[in-house]
């Protein structure tokens, strides 16, 4: 069993393109349904999607509306199980304020990337940390190319990438999380 709560957090701003310029992305329904159920397979305390546009936040409510209270969370039960750890945030720092107000101490922050940035820390050790230490982790999650460099390096860690030598590297978010979270939060199967 594992000691250190987890949270995570799926950013649409600051992301790169494919030109590496930092954009704001859209959000993608299919993100939202397939994070939250793996968050709820395992068992993260919450699931914040930071958007900073008001629109967008709205499309999100309306999605998670649907299978909370509408037609859907009574046809299909366990994503209404599933959409109760989403929570909506405009930034990062709000996502750090209410883990930190509700925890009494602000999270460790840990980057994902598809890029090597030479100083990561390997899934076996983080997994050792999570299980063995009493401590808050916030996990970022990028959307689009990724999450900007600047932001990365102010993270407290940087997970290594899943596969860094693959000729392609360019997962979906969907998949990099639950397979991250499985390695991070999954039986010790290694």
């Amino acid at each position: 069993m594992r000691k250190a709560k987890v949270y995570i957090a799926l950013l649409h701003y600051p992301m790169y393109n494919k030109r590496m310029d930092i954009i704001t992305t859209s959000v993608t329904n299919l993100d939202l349904h397939d994070i939250a159920r793996a968050a709820r397979t395992y068992d993260v305390e919450k699931f914040y999607v930071v958007h900073p546009s008001p629109n967008q936040q709205n499309l999100i409510k309306d999605i998670v509306a649907y299978w909370q209270e509408g037609y859907g969370g009574d046809y299909n039960t366990d994503r209404k199980e599933a959409f109760k750890r989403l929570y909506i945030c405009s930034d990062l720092k709000q996502v750090i304020e209410y883990i930190t107000g509700h925890e009494g101490q602000a999270p460790i922050t840990v980057a994902t990337d598809a890029r090597d940035y030479g100083n990561s820390v390997t899934y076996r050790n983080l997994k050792d940390i999570m299980y063995n230490e009493e401590k808050i982790f916030l996990i970022l999650f990028g959307t689009g190319w990724g999450i900007g460099k600047e932001l990365i390096m102010n993270c407290d860690y940087i997970l290594e990438p899943i596969e860094p030598n693959r000729s392609y590297n360019h997962l979906s978010v969907r998949s990099a999380v639950t397979i991250i979270l499985d390695r991070l939060l999954g039986a010790y199967w290694f």
